[in-house]
């Protein structure tokens, strides 16, 4: 079943459009990459889906056509943004940072056993989740917002970047986490990323992104079997 399709959207910043009819869907718990260079238009894909950019064409969202609405009600429909940059509130502890996530939640219950899967899924957490965010490292601070996504329980992730400037083993521990809560809790995620190998190890389906406009789409195994994708995103 569909959960997300964006049909020929555009978006733009003031007088300049920088995505050009953009077409791809999602389903329940599938992974779908992004990629693309820097300034190919990944973000703002992202941004288009979380309502942050002026918008045109459609996008549906378990078929309700999200198109134009307002950064909190795509959310309140169950879309979760991870940003470039993670985000975190710095003068909070890590426990607070993920109480804030989960601040349209009733079930206390529910937002307790959210804490302990996230401590779980990113155990550098557990032994931080009294300090202050700015006390994270760069990793310890992605972690953070993965897991503050978590525990808003969304259907959708949107994650921007999770591996950027993060060191490989690090960023390694993140995607595990990624593919593990994908895997054991059902949750549909949009992966953009530079990483290419990274993304490859969580998505099923991508599209690689130039200029705004979609150059390349297929299955993973598909781009992987490209020669072009494999020179410019693989070394190959």
């Amino acid at each position: 079943m569909t959960l997300l399709e964006l049909e020929g959207v555009t978006a733009s910043y003031g007088h300049a459009e920088v995505l050009h009819g953009i077409s791809f869907r999602v389903d329940e718990n599938e992974a779908f990459g992004i990629l693309g260079a820097n300034g190919a238009g990944k973000t703002t894909t992202l941004r288009a889906i979380s309502g942050m950019v002026a918008t045109g064409g459609r996008i549906t969202f378990d078929g309700t056509d999200i198109t134009g609405f307002r950064p909190d009600k795509v959310a309140a429909l169950g879309i979760a943004h991870v940003p470039e940059g993670r985000g975190t509130l710095g003068d909070l502890s890590v426990r607070d940072n993920l109480r804030v996530g989960a601040y349209r939640r009733s079930d206390r219950a529910g937002v307790a056993e959210d804490i302990e899967l996230c401590l779980d899924l990113f155990p550098n957490l557990r032994a931080r989740i009294g300090s202050n965010a700015s006390a994270l490292s760069g990793g310890e601070q992605q972690m953070l917002a993965v897991s503050r996504a978590i525990m808003a329980k969304p259907r959708l992730i949107l994650l921007d970047e999770a591996s950027l400037g993060l060191a490989p083993s690090t960023a390694q521990t993140v995607y595990r986490a990624i593919k593990r809560l994908r895997s054991e809790q059902g949750v549909a995620m949009v992966v953009v990323e530079q990483n290419a190998m990274l993304a490859f190890s969580v998505v099923d389906q991508a599209i690689v992104l130039e200029t705004g406009a979609t150059s390349l789409t297929g299955s993973r195994d598909e781009l992987l079997g490209m020669d072009e994708v494999r020179r410019a995103y693989l070394g190959g």
